[in-house]
């Protein structure tokens, strides 16, 4: 998507649904003005920054640098004016890993929305095709709570697959252990604690906002910011579990491969031991001197093929006795 001094997206929002793209000067006079417009930025663009200290003056230097930061957390800090939110999502683009997030920054008050990207986010491109449908956000306060819920969203069918994929890895453990499923299980367990570290900063993002006093954040608004809080923390405990039972499931694996390999030596012990006497006995009648047992004697060796026979069959009695195996 090209950008004009930074400008990814601008259009304005009606009220009723609809939005009406902007460009240019168009942009500068409603940004300016009281009715309420959007303008989606490109942080990669050197441009941005320039835009953004030209039309809005208002903003310090502190929100600025927050906005076109390399690397953010989700966080919330209110203003007089209005209010920096930065928020994540999966990344859903293209031979890229979901726990990857992408963050979305924005700057939001009554009159307007910027939001800033680093790399695109699908839940953005929701919101437009939503407000070029009619069916997009009305005010301020809707469009915060319908872009977290489009990031919500986006994260299920993510949590699902690894909650199925864990599954799988678990049937196999139990089915047909396998040393190669320690990685799997490593990469899964990593997976819910990448997904976390970001997720669970969102949960108090929605929390404060669902409690603050920010005028256009209206009962509607903290409603459906409710039913977005209850998600994230639904999310959160099922990457909680998720990264339990990976845990469980290694230990499981460790378990059985331990049985497995104490089972394999103790037979191979139990082997050792029945041919150690035999072994003794061949080595002791082999040594090259005089008055060998036996020696002038044809019937010597098959005499001491049935002796061994004898001293295997008395070491397995011995042992089944002693319940050794």
């Amino acid at each position: 998507m090209a950008s004009e001094n930074g400008i990814l997206h601008a259009c304005t929002i009606e009220g009723d649904g609809n939005g009406k793209v902007l460009s240019g000067q168009a942009v500068t006079d409603k940004i300016r003005a009281d009715s309420l417009a959007w303008v989606h930025l490109d942080a990669n663009n050197p441009d941005t920054r320039k835009w953004i200290k030209s039309e809005l003056t208002y903003l310090d230097d502190i929100i600025i640098n927050a906005l076109l930061a390399n690397e953010t957390r989700p966080r919330i800090l209110e203003f007089d004016q209005g209010a920096l939110l930065i928020l994540r999502g999966v990344n859903l683009n293209e031979n890229e890993e979901p726990e990857d997030m992408i963050s979305i920054r924005l700057w939001i008050d009554k009159s307007r929305i910027i939001s800033i990207q680093r790399r695109k986010l699908k839940a953005v491109t929701d919101i437009k095709e939503k407000l070029e449908s009619g069916s997009g956000p009305k005010d301020a306060g809707d469009f915060i709570a319908m872009l977290s819920a489009r990031l919500f969203e986006r994260m299920e069918p993510i949590f699902s697959a690894l909650d199925e994929t864990l599954d799988d890895i678990e049937e196999q453990v139990m089915e047909e252990p396998d040393a190669s499923e320690r990685q799997n299980i490593t990469n899964i367990r990593r997976q819910a604690i990448v997904f976390r570290r970001y997720i669970a900063p969102q949960r108090d993002v929605i929390a404060h906002l669902r409690t603050s006093e920010i005028s256009w954040l209206d009962q509607n608004h903290k409603r459906h910011l409710q039913e977005n809080l209850d998600r994230v923390i639904r999310y959160i405990e099922d990457l909680d579990a998720i990264r339990e039972r990976a845990q469980i499931i290694k230990d499981e694996l460790a378990n059985i491969l331990a049985d497995r390999m104490n089972r394999n030596m103790y037979m191979l012990s139990v082997v050792a031991a029945i041919f150690l006497p035999l072994g003794f006995l061949t080595g002791l009648l082999g040594i090259n001197v005089g008055g060998i047992p036996g020696a002038d004697n044809p019937q010597a060796f098959a005499m001491f093929i049935g002796m061994l026979t004898v001293v295997v069959i008395l070491q397995i009695w011995l042992f089944k006795k002693l319940k050794w195996f």
